[in-house]
């Protein structure tokens, strides 16, 4: 069962599902991106395995960039990331999950274990706890501030309640994406990817909390693929040469804090 989607919105096509592997990403006939069969004219590849979902590139594109920042060899990807190569763009989805039920509005909360960590756009290396409520607008008064005229005052609030981290759009707000689908209330989980004004991403980090990463595939998923050589798995990461020494410079370690307790010990008594 795939887990995880390609979206192509420059095309009608539907969602293409991905699961462990490789797949190749080409061109339909409309030019859109498209996931293409093998030994077809490919722009990039996506590896799907334990480590987590890679894209590689090949010599047929010429420009990507994922989430607005540009490409030139592999890119390791996470769920609601924006892929656009030679201009056209896909996204990465997760598999479709219920809903879940908000808690009621109010009431004590907040956890400083957990903490929007920005990913991308303007708080690109920032993070913000969610000791208390955090307020996202163009407003002053606003935590997560958007500096764009079009952006709202007072846009969404997330917080943490009864445990539950929560996205509540404000007003009547445009909807925000979370992992890649328009969402305006939502119940957040660690690693869920949130993106405000379609540039300004965060991800939801927590010590302790369930993780999006691909645990329930994990059974399935194969060991890790080497995307240098897509018919050759990797068999494990190559020990290097200090590697290969390590053993020996701790034995020659002991041999001389032997030889210098000897001649403390013997010089000493003489």
């Amino acid at each position: 069962m795939d887990t995880l989607r390609l979206r192509f919105p420059d095309s009608n096509q539907p969602d293409a599902g991905i699961g462990p592997g490789l797949h190749g990403i080409g061109r339909a006939a409309d030019g859109a991106l498209a996931i293409v069969a093998e030994g077809a004219r490919m722009l990039a590849q996506l590896c799907v395995d334990r480590r987590g979902t890679w894209l590689k590139l090949t010599d047929g594109a010429r420009t990507v960039h994922v989430n607005g920042r540009p490409v030139k060899h592999m890119a390791m990807l996470r769920v609601g990331d924006a892929i656009y190569i030679d201009g056209r763009e896909a996204v990465l989805l997760g598999a479709p999950r219920e809903r879940e039920e908000l808690p009621p509005p109010g009431g004590e909360g907040g956890d400083p274990r957990v903490l929007l960590r920005g990913v991308g756009g303007q708080y690109h290396g920032r993070s913000f706890t969610l000791d208390r409520p955090r307020l996202v607008g163009r407003g002053a008064e606003c935590d997560i501030r958007i500096d764009d005229p079009a952006f709202p005052e007072r846009h969404a609030r997330i917080d943490v309640q009864q445990g539950l981290v929560v996205l509540r759009g404000i007003n009547g707000a445009e909807p925000s994406q979370v992992n890649g689908e328009p969402a305006r209330d939502a119940v957040l989980r660690t690693g869920d990817q949130i993106v405000f004004d379609a540039h300004h991403r965060f991800v939801v980090e927590s010590p302790g909390r369930p993780s999006l990463v691909h645990d329930a595939m994990a059974p399935a998923l194969p060991d890790d693929i080497d995307l240098e050589h897509s018919d050759a798995p990797i068999r494990g990461p190559r020990r290097t040469r200090n590697a290969r020494r390590l053993p020996w410079l701790l034995f020659a370690a002991l041999l001389l804090a032997a030889a210098l307790s000897a001649i403390l010990l013997f010089g000493s008594s003489g």
